[in-house]
């Protein structure tokens, strides 16, 4: 955390004022850069950070861990540019109207095929394909965190994905 120093976050944790501004100025370049990433467009960059700053300035004193603070600013900012997603999704499906009811049960229905599949995986396959496909993690990430080499992990994700493909098309192609 190479932007703010460890004794400015914990005077800015105990409630002083200007140590909490700047801590907040100090993330604002490293919170942009990482909404932009994250982010569908460059407003909801900037209203992603702007959001997570605020999020900062209000509860720093709830952090508990002063080198902590950098994963917990991009947690807030990954949340808020989920959160921005989602509402834009839901934005756009309700001038379609909503489907019939028909439709309701039968995207219900496939929702659940899919979640069988996954869950007749072998447990190290279907938490490597949660994971990397549905929380939508770094492939390093998802091996160092099950203790696999990348090579490993990728390959129980091709395995996971072709049985998962079998189990719902009955081919590995369809």
């Amino acid at each position: 955390m190479g932007w703010v120093s460890e004794q400015l976050v914990e005077a800015a944790q105990q409630g002083d004022l200007e140590s909490i501004t700047a801590v907040v100025h100090g993330a604002h370049p490293h919170v942009r850069r990482f909404a932009d990433h994250l982010c569908a467009s460059p407003q909801d960059a900037e209203d992603a950070a702007q959001e997570a700053l605020i999020v900062l300035y209000r509860k720093i004193g709830s952090l508990r861990a002063t080198a902590a603070l950098a994963s917990w600013m991009f947690r807030i900012v990954r949340n808020e540019c989920l959160r921005r997603v989602q509402r834009l999704r839901d934005e756009a499906a309700e001038p379609a109207l909503a489907a019939s009811a028909e439709d309701e049960v039968l995207r219900r229905l496939e929702a659940e095929r899919v979640a069988e599949a996954i869950r007749a995986l072998p447990d190290v396959q279907r938490r490597v394909l949660i994971m990397r496909d549905v929380l939508g993690q770094p492939g390093r990430a998802v091996a160092d965190g099950l203790g696999l080499s990348t090579a490993a992990m990728k390959s129980h994700l091709h395995r996971a994905r072709t049985a998962v493909r079998l189990r719902l098309h009955g081919s590995p192609h369809a």
